[in-house]
């Protein structure tokens, strides 16, 4: 998530086609992720703000005291690993699936990676920024689903977000506003996972939300600040929308897209990599 969209070697128009099939039951999207559910039920807060934005951090602390976590872990990972994705035949199935997968091993990874025994601060600890010489957690092909290892970028850029997904009309840039890289920076986790039922209704609300937050969006004089988001993927934004304001126009709050129309220039937020904990989260202070 960290970089612009790069093609990945090695994913074909063809393989991906192989990863979405025409016949699947939606109701199995919730109950594959059972598991993942209860960890969002147990660690998972969410906090509404004044100007109707929303803040939310995940207790990593909490879940390694836990005795069920990794049970939970487990169990999550050999559920995806034996998963039969050969059926996932509608726009709605296949992003809930892999928004919660991609959502899913990056919690996963956090609380089972921990170098020297202590949590990360960053997923940047991992390597890319830091070790230059290792590639960063978004890049390694770690995560076994239906049998096949894939990387947290194969899923966004590859499959979410891949000219197979472009092709069929199943492609959105709000997606962008859903994958959560475990940063304070991010867009927010949500405490329910995506169904194929909710999967619109959430997507819209959770980037609405986000751009009622200083961390995606604010307007100073004559200056619209963004969220790096908006630079890293522009493509993306222009691609559904027309442009990157378009984009916004069509999903922000009215008070929004009226503070926006006052700004000429654009500036880029910089991206807070702090893990997304609650200590990182001044609106979390109670």
């Amino acid at each position: 998530m960290a970089y612009a969209r790069k093609r990945i070697p090695g994913l074909s128009a063809l393989l991906l086609a192989c990863w979405i099939p025409q016949a699947f039951s939606d109701g199995r999207v919730a109950d594959a992720f059972s598991d993942y559910q209860e960890l969002l039920d147990r660690f998972l807060t969410e906090r509404a703000l004044d100007n109707d934005g929303l803040v939310s951090a995940f207790d990593y602390r909490a879940a390694l005291a836990d005795d069920d976590t990794m049970q939970l872990l487990g169990r999550q990972r050999e559920r995806l690993a034996a998963f039969d994705a050969s059926g996932i035949g509608s726009r709605e199935t296949a992003n809930a699936f892999w928004l919660n997968t991609y959502n899913f091993f990056m919690i996963a990874h956090i609380l089972e990676e921990r170098p020297n025994g202590e949590l990360v601060d960053s997923v940047w600890d991992y390597g890319g920024r830091i070790n230059p010489f290792r590639e960063n957690v978004f890049e390694r092909p770690l995560f076994a689903v239906d049998g096949r290892l894939h990387s947290l970028d194969d899923m966004e850029k590859g499959i979410l977000l891949g000219d197979t997904y472009w092709e069929r009309g199943w492609a959105e840039a709000r997606v962008h506003f859903a994958v959560n890289c475990a940063s304070v920076g991010c867009p927010p986790l949500r405490a329910d996972i995506y169904t194929p039922d909710n999967l619109d209704d959430l997507l819209t609300e959770n980037t609405r939300l986000a751009l009622n937050t200083h961390y995606h969006l604010r307007v100073d004089g004559d200056t619209l600040h963004l969220s790096k988001l908006f630079d890293w993927y522009e493509e993306d934004y222009v691609r559904e929308a027309g442009s990157v304001r378009d984009f916004i126009r069509t999903y922000a709050d009215d008070r929004v897209i009226e503070a926006m129309e006052g700004a000429t220039r654009i500036r880029y937020i910089d991206y807070d990599w702090t893990l997304n904990a609650p200590e990182n989260f001044p609106e979390l202070e109670d």
